[in-house]
């Protein structure tokens, strides 16, 4: 197998570990364990391990990182904004909906750093943009209210959660892009989620909550930390160096599409067509930004 296709093939897995994250959420959840420990354990551990391989691994960017005051004030925004509070309203998201929704509704991201980035620049939009962003509101509307107009299918909250989700998940890209150009992706998101993780602890006081480590909880920990974000993390690294990051993001959106997949067979979930036509609406939409980037990326190679 060439570089190539197994830079592809692990990416795929990278994505599909993602998508299990969520379903194992909505299982430790629906067994009684709270939104606010559940990201406690998963931002603390992970940040600890991923640290751990950074030490090893990329030991120059670590220590560089941990002597800039100004980089390390953005890595704090960084956790709080784009880690802490996304995880927090990812789960939230799927304690009033479901694991699918909550992630489909989360990828509407794209469309929010599509809009910031033609703000910032002041540029409009292209066709394939416009088309997009459309795409992405019908999805939204069929997921919210299965086509009628005076109620919602699904609980405000919920609904609120997971663009809220959105929001902090274009947060988790947008605020981090200097520091990890400067030094390295496993060192930022490393100390990020370590930081996160530590806010979440200390601020919610995570402590207090039940914990009940059986059989089935352990499971759904291994699913959400151990697999859905370790494994993931690393596995997706080790896929962008190479297929290079802009494929790596185009074939990582698999993770809805997991998630859909691992809801209807893990946790037993059922979807209306309406529920299908608007997440089919939404990875749509965020195909044709992950594309328009490919296809620009690969004409400024050729």
């Amino acid at each position: 197998m060439t570089e190539k296709r197994w830079g592809t093939l692990i990416t795929l897995i990278a994505g599909i570990a993602w998508g299990l994250s969520g379903v194992s959420g909505q299982y430790l959840i629906g067994r009684g364990m709270s939104v606010q420990l559940i990201t406690s354990m998963r931002l603390m551990v992970s940040g600890l391990v991923l640290l751990g391989l950074c030490a090893v691994t990329a030991r120059r960017n670590l220590l560089a990182l941990l002597k800039n005051g100004r980089a390390l004030l953005t890595v704090c925004f960084f956790a709080l904004f784009g880690l802490a509070l996304n995880q927090l309203a990812y789960l939230q998201a799927i304690a009033y909906t479901n694991a699918a929704t909550a992630t489909v509704l989360q990828y509407l991201c794209p469309i929010l750093v599509l809009a910031y980035t033609c703000l910032k620049d002041r540029q409009r939009p292209t066709g394939v943009e416009v088309i997009s962003i459309v795409l992405a509101i019908v999805g939204t509307f069929f997921i919210a209210t299965h086509g009628q107009l005076t109620e919602l299918a699904i609980t405000p909250l919920g609904l609120a959660w997971g663009l809220f989700s959105a929001l902090t998940y274009a947060l988790y890209i947008i605020l981090p892009a200097q520091v990890i150009d400067q030094y390295g992706s496993l060192s930022v998101i490393g100390l990020g989620m370590l930081m996160g993780g530590l806010m979440v602890t200390l601020g919610l006081q995570t402590w207090q909550e039940p914990l009940q480590l059986d059989s089935g909880s352990m499971f759904g920990l291994v699913g959400i930390v151990g697999v859905g974000t370790i494994f993931a993390y690393t596995v997706f690294l080790k896929g962008v160096t190479m297929v290079g990051p802009v494929n790596a993001s185009l074939l990582a959106s698999i993770e809805p599409v997991a998630s859909i997949i691992f809801a209807v067979w893990l946790v037993n979930e059922v979807f209306t067509s309406m529920d299908l036509v608007g997440m089919i609406c939404i990875l749509l939409a965020v195909l044709l930004i992950s594309l328009k980037d490919f296809l620009i990326t690969e004409k400024s190679i050729g």
